[in-house]
């Protein structure tokens, strides 16, 4: 199920960067790339009230950025809570269970965060602003999620193969 008008504080707010999930299918090929089911969606639906109890929605677009956040490997926290409640996740590397994969947002937005952490290395008196300027400029636009309600871009943030 698509969730829309599912973007709330803090991501509703104008001057974030909300990122949203997408799911690669495990593929290089971006054609069949597209926004994470469980990936909410704009337009916001946050709102004020006038003087005549007329409710006015902000209805922004969100969100900014989608970057790969399914089934994303990482290492594993010998020890953790999510590994000991889905040991199904594990993912075998040098040595056993020495990563897991997880979907979420969490993990997009931190693909996010290393790209801007690699602009701000480069280019560190740019703002907040510009920051999130330079992302959704240098992103591909992908039109075959507005046929699924969704205005997004995703971020070449893949590493080349």
């Amino acid at each position: 199920n698509k969730i829309y008008g599912g973007i709330h504080s803090p991501g509703n707010e104008p001057s974030v960067i909300t990122v949203g999930a997408a799911n690669t299918y495990g593929t290089d090929y971006r054609g069949d790339d597209t926004v994470a089911t469980y990936s909410s969606r704009g337009p916001t639906r946050s709102y004020w009230t006038d003087t005549n109890n007329v409710r006015h929605h902000d209805n922004l677009i969100k969100p900014d950025l989608v970057a790969p956040g399914s089934k994303i490997v990482s290492t594993a926290a010998a020890g953790g809570a999510l590994m000991t409640q889905f040991p199904d996740r594990f993912v075998d590397g040098p040595g056993p269970r020495d990563y897991f994969s997880m979907s979420g947002t969490s993990m997009s937005a931190a693909v996010v965060s290393g790209a801007v952490a690699l602009l701000l290395d480069g280019l560190e008196e740019l703002t907040p602003l510009q920051v999130k300027l330079a992302l959704q400029a240098s992103a591909d636009f992908m039109p075959s999620w507005i046929s699924t309600g969704s205005k997004c871009r995703r971020n070449s943030m893949s590493p080349p193969a």
